[in-house]
């Protein structure tokens, strides 16, 4: 059949992908060429999306209690009790919680069954998580919800301010946009904001590591510093702003000083970032959950904007503030109201006008009045019994929420769970009453909006697996069960676009001019695209006019304010949580491919070497865990990224791949009071040596059914996670920690896991030292192993497994008493270039021998795919060159 058209399922950038297919099953993937988002390239997560088109990992059948039955029973099941419930409670006793992931159409549905059919606003999205104080911050500042700026500013900008994005790892391809930038421009100037040093801010010209949540002082510092060097554009104020004297007054009690010591940072290097901000040329800010995932989130987004409005810093090439999405479609859902307190079209929900507007298009009488649920709110409102049930779609909260012990609490009191997922292994489903196979990515059909405004086609490249259906179909026969024949008698998805597209004409993201015949005859176009248009607005507000009454941006006279759990004796280290480079989200999807582990096999806490030598820890010990809300056990690195006093946990691992639920088990509620998004990036903890001196490892081929067996054994240990490894041959590993003795049903468990089968089992028992060993061998290969402990063997022994060993070495090694790792068979350890598995062992070998960054590209060829892992590989070769050249490193 070739290659089908689509675009990644991952983050907001939006790449274009030509999806290999034979008309029944996905076989490879790779970056289209004539996408103008990413023009071919793809990271390393877009270049294993063929490798996650598998049906063992996904949700397959409709099932009830436990049971699976028919569609017809299940949606008969669900509408009905949804609809009673509604009927007897109230229509706000009903919630929907959908997802950034899903398309525009299926989202315009959801939005249409909660606000025109079922009578409530209570229908909110996961994209609250993550953009809300973005949306509110642009509609403060600017009047409208619209990133004002494209990535093709990118190639003009001469400085680029990124802040609280580690945008390398969140935003592979577009990072690399700036990287290209960079080498054609050696004036263009970076600048990162992050309390971490990340690969990003690594590669900056200047980084401010400031104390987090303390970036409204700094914002407001540099602007100090703009006013009193008169690097400002006060003809630009007089004629396109208003509130500049409030917001000049504001600034005025945040002098330098202040804000250096606030923010633990140098007045130098304020004083630097506003000259460079300022006086550069083009401005363009880059910025993301650092900013959005805060109880401040608004005004922080809100005094980033300040400084472009005060600088002139937009509607033009080069400048503006940019705010990166981190769902491939969060744009979409807030396009069509996909949120508590929006209509369609960017309406407000406040707004009896909009109100009657959106009741005038599909036919209802009205739309309610009352604004919805928020996230945090809903499962509040779960908790409290105030919301009886709750309608999840293609979204995990029982993950991905803060306070894992109250969500999970809030649904296991809800009398009605639903489920609308296309992955069996999600922490939610535990909770779910009835599961709802759905589509996914290779599999669906309709649009979706990146962050510049784009709108994309997704095409489906195979029929769904099983018994699944669309998002769209799946909302749309639940509406007509309910009684909204009528409203939902759609036949094909274009004919919701054709609808959606209606809502929009005369609003600031027009798209009355678009179809799906343009989108396949030119391809992705922006907003906004209204009738009669030649082409979508790259960029906005060029004529200095803004959406707002006055027809002026308005100057936020923001102040700072503290986070809201601050540090003290018994919590006194911050905690901040953030995405790896080659995980996503829960890991539903990318928790299925092997060659995804091996940059970050494992869930780790980074902290600084003081810290953690005041605490009597070592690198790869295990660490309690805790805050107010809960704790965990895991193990810890030293990281030269990390600031003292702060500490780092990837937000990806959850209940499925580790003991305890995962960073959500720390981090709390509190939420911003205009975009009521939570404060994800700041918990105060305490970090505390475990006494677990027992490690068991068990190595094993993935085998069907071995993974969920391994998740189910995950809460018996005091510490464990399940982790995958391989390239082209893929294992499964399961570590834990526990002191004293293992329960005898564990061991059973695990020791049928890695039982002999039809193979050559080989074992090695000391009761006396706590030891045991076995190995299993298949064809003259490792097919398991168990080691409980002494592990010392187990690095080699995934290599061995992962490529292939003598087994006659392996029995003599890994069977030995004490475990000696033979110099000749060193174990590779972290992977760096995921695409073609080269580790940083290898690369540092290289660079020890001579290689600088193109030659590591010649021989070992790592980052010549799809180069997520160029940052790294730069400051691998340059710290390596330095230390060999026996300079200070």
């Amino acid at each position: 059949m070739g290659d089908v058209k689509s675009t990644c399922c991952y983050c907001g950038v939006g790449c274009g992908v030509l999806i290999g297919t034979d008309g029944a099953r996905i076989s490879g993937v790779r970056g289209d060429p004539e996408h103008p988002s990413n023009f071919g390239r793809l990271c390393t997560k877009g270049a294993a999306l063929h490798l996650t088109a598998r049906p063992d990992a996904r949700l397959l059948h409709p099932m009830l209690h436990g049971r699976r039955v028919s569609w017809n029973e299940a949606l008969d099941f669900a509408a009905a009790r949804f609809a009673a419930i509604a009927r007897r409670d109230g229509p706000d006793s009903v919630a929907f919680y959908i997802s950034g992931q899903l398309l525009t159409e299926d989202y315009y549905v959801f939005n249409k069954l909660a606000k025109g059919l079922l009578g409530t606003n209570n229908v909110d999205t996961n994209s609250r998580l993550c953009m809300s104080s973005a949306v509110a911050g642009y509609k403060a500042t600017l009047g409208a919800d619209a990133p004002p700026a494209c990535y093709e500013d990118i190639d003009h900008a001469r400085c680029v301010f990124i802040a609280g994005s580690n945008t390398a790892y969140a935003h592979p391809v577009l990072y690399r946009r700036l990287e290209d930038a960079r080498a054609r421009n050696s004036a263009l100037r970076v600048i990162v904001v992050d309390p971490r040093r990340t690969e990003t801010a690594a590669a900056a010209d200047l980084h401010l590591a400031i104390q987090p949540g303390t970036d409204v002082a700094l914002f407001n510092a540099m602007l100090h510093v703009m006013l009193d060097a008169r690097w400002i554009d006060e003809d630009y104020i007089a004629r396109c702003t208003e509130g500049f004297d409030a917001l000049a007054a504001a600034a005025r009690e945040t002098p330098p000083a202040d804000a250096a010591r606030l923010c633990g940072v140098a007045v130098e290097d304020i004083v630097a970032a506003a000259r460079m901000f300022a006086t550069c040329g083009p401005t363009l800010s880059l910025y993301c959950q650092g900013l959005n995932q805060s109880s401040s989130g608004t005004a922080k987004n809100a005094a980033l904007i300040n400084l472009h409005l005060a600088t002139g810093q937009i509607g033009k090439p080069g400048a503006g503030p940019f705010s990166l999405t981190g769902q491939p479609n969060a744009m979409g859902g807030r396009e069509v109201g996909g949120m508590a307190n929006l209509l369609s079209a960017h309406r407000d929900l406040a707004n009896a006008e909009h109100r009657a507007e959106v009741a005038r298009l599909w036919g209802v009488p009205s739309v309610p009045e009352r604004p919805g649920r928020t996230a945090i709110e809903l499962f509040d409102a779960l908790l409290a019994g105030e919301v009886k049930a709750v309608w999840i779609a293609c979204t995990n909260p029982a993950q991905s929420m803060p306070d894992q012990e109250r969500v999970r609490r809030a649904l296991r009191r809800a009398e009605l769970v639903v489920l609308q997922e296309a992955y069996r292994e999600v922490e939610t489903a535990d909770f779910a009453h009835v599961l709802l196979p759905a589509t996914t990515w290779g599999e669906k059909d309709g649009t979706v909006t990146n962050s510049e405004r784009r709108i994309s086609r997704v095409r489906a490249a195979v029929p769904p697996p099983g018994e699944a259906r669309h998002d769209w179909e799946i909302a749309c026969e639940t509406a007509r069960r309910m009684g909204g024949e009528k409203l939902f008698a759609y036949a094909r998805v274009e004919e919701i676009f054709n609808e959606h597209r209606e809502s929009t004409r005369g609003r600031d993201l027009d798209i009355t001019g678009l179809s799906y015949r343009l989108l396949e005859e030119r391809g992705p176009q922006q907003w906004p695209y209204p009738e009669g248009a030649p082409a979508g607005r790259a960029r906005l507000y060029e004529d200095g006019r803004f959406p707002r009454a006055s027809g002026m941006a308005r100057f936020a006279a923001v102040r700072y304010r503290a986070v809201a759990e601050p540090t003290d004796a018994e919590f006194p280290l911050a905690l901040t949580t953030g995405r790896l480079r080659d995980q996503w989200h829960g890991m539903s999807r990318t928790g299925t491919v092997a060659r995804l582990f091996g940059h970050a096999p494992a869930p780790v806490l980074a902290m600084h070497r003081d810290d953690m030598r005041a605490r009597g820890i070592a690198d790869g010990d295990v660490a309690a865990v805790s805050s107010r809300r809960g704790a965990l056990n895991v193990r810890v690195a030293a990281s030269d990224e990390m600031r003292r006093g702060l500490a780092f946990l990837p937000m990806h691992w959850g209940s499925r791949f580790m003991s305890g639920s995962g960073a959500n088990a720390l981090t709390h509620g509190a939420f911003d009071p205009e975009s009521r998004q939570p404060e994800l990036k700041h918990a105060a903890i305490q970090v505390t040596r475990a006494a677990l001196e027992c490690e068991l490892v068990l190595l094993a081929c993935d085998t069907p059914g071995l993974a969920p067996a391994l998740q189910a054994l995950l809460p018996r240990f005091a510490a464990a996670y399940l982790s995958r490894f391989g390239h082209e041959r893929e294992h499964l590993e399961f570590r834990a920690w526990f002191s004293g003795k293992v329960d005898a049903d564990s061991i059973g468990m695990l020791g049928r896991a890695a039982g002999s089968g039809d193979g050559e089992s080989v074992e090695y028992e000391d009761e006396r030292r706590g030891v045991s060993k076995r190995l299993v061998f298949r064809g003259g290969e490792l097919a398991a192993a168990c080691l409980c402990g002494e592990t010392a063997a187990a690095g080699w022994l995934r290599e061995a497994m992962a490529r292939g060993g003598d087994a006659e070495f392996l029995r003599r090694y890994a069977l030995a008493p004490i475990a000696r790792l033979p110099s000749a068979r060193p174990a590779r350890g972290r992977v760096v270039c995921s695409c073609l598995d080269v580790a940083e062992v290898e690369i540092v070998e290289a660079v020890a021998r001579g290689a600088d960054f193109e030659r590591l590209r010649a021989t070992l060829k790592c980052g010549t795919t799809c180069g997520s892992c160029v940052p790294e590989l730069r400051r691998l070769a340059a710290a390596q060159a330095v230390t060999t050249s026996g300079a200070p490193a």
